[in-house]
């Protein structure tokens, strides 16, 4: 009798979990977007590799000019022109994104959050929503020409300072807070600072800037496409964990002093230009991406400090190719 009523109970809880498991929407369409997300990604592989995302084209066009006039910054050059193609670190990123979803699950608080991780995989990876993208690095080595080469979809530098009251925090100040670029870490006294990955860092050791601190950075920066429209699709779920993290204790810290501290993305700075409207889509739903992802990835899990990238590309066949739209230089 006993074995009859154990079988049964049995029997009712795994009938409970499959029907769990059938009423949850999200399951089928994380079993249709993720093909779907990874061809994009094969999709935006090939145009870099066919040259037809613009600014991957101006990267090498920028690339090449800045090495005549400047030989000596041919590590660095040699960097920035990785993001014209399928090693560069933000389509890297992309790559190992979708692979966290397919191989850890378990990172996500729900199959929501799986589900919306994928659909913002599936949207950075627009060719055009993706060579704005490439606007940061590109006018990157805008500013390292010293004026010989204008920005792109971007204000000039000076301009750009000027209306955004911001500070000059150095060439490639760009790219700061964008976690394919670097990281915030924290010295011995609390405070948070700007770490480059590798060669990047050659930007700080060779054109003198100083060591850039969350704090100052955060209430006076400038202009950036990343952290202006782009942090609400190339942001994955750890890392916008990280940067939440790293803005509550500079909140902390400052109300320990009695001050205020205002969020660097409470406001959005002026000075894009020419930009596609993937883009403008972008930044209109990156307040609610942002509340929405930091609460649905799981605080309890943990991703090292660096994604470990593959070292060659995934998902690399023929697809149809996608011409970006042009952009208009602005000097």
């Amino acid at each position: 009798m006993q074995s009859i009523k154990r079988l049964i109970l049995l029997s009712i809880l795994s009938l409970t979990v499959v029907l769990s498991g059938c009423s949850d929407p999200y399951i089928a369409q994380i079993k249709g977007q993720t093909p779907v997300t990874e061809q994009r990604i094969a999709q935006l592989g090939d145009a870099l590799a066919n040259g037809q995302v613009r600014n991957a084209n101006l990267i090498n066009q920028y690339a090449a000019k800045v090495l005549q006039l400047k030989p000596d910054l041919h590590p660095l050059i040699a960097e920035f022109k990785k993001d014209a193609s399928i090693q560069g670190p933000m389509y890297l990123a992309l790559l190992d994104r979708v692979n966290t979803v397919k191989n850890q699950p378990q990172m996500f608080a729900d199959n929501q959050a799986i589900y919306q991780e994928l659909m913002n995989i599936y949207q950075a990876a627009d060719p055009v929503l993706y060579s704005d993208a490439l606007s940061d690095p590109l006018n990157v080595l805008a500013d390292m020409s010293d004026g010989a080469l204008p920005r792109i979809n971007s204000q000039n530098k000076a301009q750009s300072l000027i209306d955004n009251n911001a500070q000059d925090f150095g060439v490639g100040s760009q790219l700061v807070g964008n976690p394919s670029y670097g990281q915030w870490q924290t010295n011995s006294s609390g405070m948070s600072f700007w770490a480059w990955y590798g060669m990047y860092s050659m930007m700080g050791n060779m054109f003198g800037g100083n060591r850039i601190y969350y704090d100052s950075w955060g209430r006076n920066r400038g202009y950036s496409y990343y952290n202006d429209y782009g942090r609400s699709r190339y942001t994955s779920p750890s890392n916008l964990r990280k940067q939440n993290q790293v803005e509550t204790r500079t909140r902390k810290s400052f109300a320990n002093k009695n001050q205020k501290f205002t969020s660097t993305y409470n406001k959005n700075r002026s000075g894009s230009s020419g930009l596609s409207k993937q883009s403008q889509h972008a930044q209109k739903i990156a307040s609610k991406f942002r509340s929405n992802s930091s609460s649905k990835f799981s605080n309890k899990s943990k991703f090292a400090n660096k994604s470990k990238y593959s070292s060659k590309p995934r998902f690399r066949k023929k697809r149809k190719s996608f011409i970006s739209r042009g952009f208009r230089r602005r000097r």
